[in-house]
């Protein structure tokens, strides 16, 4: 699945528009599944090949990305070290490691940690399972709209109903092109099952017979702020097991949103 664009780039004011287009070419290479081409990633920012090239190789100069032998792009050292300064101020996928683990462990299926940013939802890691049969829907740096996957279900599920009607709006658009099954109706009806259960259901809405189901975890103003979900395939989440999976989902996030509101460095 292609992440969607974030942004026009081509909008922005003319003063910002370089800083714009920067930033989307960075995001569109961190959110491919692996190293992107210069076709692949003009495609995902909407700029025109000759741009995005031009865009990548003074990217590349200053190190924040890198060609790869099969003359790709990825994330470059740069980056790297950027990202680990600014870890320090955000410790919650340290904190959240464990968790994975723990779950994983506990139910064979995969884990995923994922933070909003605006109204979008950011995978940021994953602990894979034991279970041989996965689900590869979910990935690092996959972004989506809120309300599509089940990380932004749950973290919906617990906004107030103004924030929830603006997100909604907000989404709307991006959720549109992703087919009928992401439409205002089927997020509200999901979205009301979080507030009774407590935790989310994806019923293969991104992919038929991949399934996935999360929990909010809440930063230290008591925002959810983050989701810890699972994925796999359809088999794997019964009726009957859900309630375990979702028992298992709430304890890690009460666990971590209790370590964030404490400024705790273990969990």
């Amino acid at each position: 699945m292609t992440p969607q664009k974030s942004r026009n780039p081509q909008s922005s004011p003319q003063g910002t528009q370089v800083v714009s287009r920067i930033a989307a070419i960075l995001q569109a290479v961190a959110s491919g599944e692996s190293a992107g081409s210069t076709a692949a990633i003009a495609h995902r920012t909407g700029l025109t090949r000759p741009t995005a090239h031009r865009l990548l190789a003074a990217l590349g100069a200053e190190g924040f990305v890198d060609r790869t032998e099969d003359g790709n792009w990825a994330l470059g050292p740069e980056l790297h070290i950027l990202g680990t300064v600014a870890a320090q101020r955000y410790p919650a996928q340290d904190l959240a490691t464990p968790c994975l683990q723990r779950l994983a462990e506990a139910t064979g299926e995969s884990a995923f940690f994922s933070a909003r940013r605006g109204n979008e939802v950011i995978c940021l890691a994953r602990v894979e399972g034991a279970f041989p049969v996965r689900s590869h829907v979910l990935y690092e740096g996959l972004r989506l709209p809120l309300g599509v996957a089940s990380a932004g279900l749950a973290i919906l599920g617990h906004l107030p109903p103004d924030q929830l009607e603006t997100a909604l709006a907000d989404t709307r658009e991006e959720r549109t092109r992703l087919g009928p099954q992401h439409d205002d109706a089927h997020v509200r009806s999901l979205v009301a099952q979080v507030r009774e259960d407590g935790w989310s259901l994806n019923p293969g809405r991104i992919v038929e017979g991949s399934w996935g189901m999360a929990a909010a975890v809440f930063d230290a103003t008591g925002q959810p702020r983050y989701a810890l979900s699972l994925t796999g395939i359809e088999p794997r989440f019964t009726a009957e097991r859900r309630p375990r999976l979702g028992a298992a989902l709430l304890d890690q996030a009460h666990r971590l949103s209790t370590a964030l509101r404490a400024g705790a460095t273990t969990v």
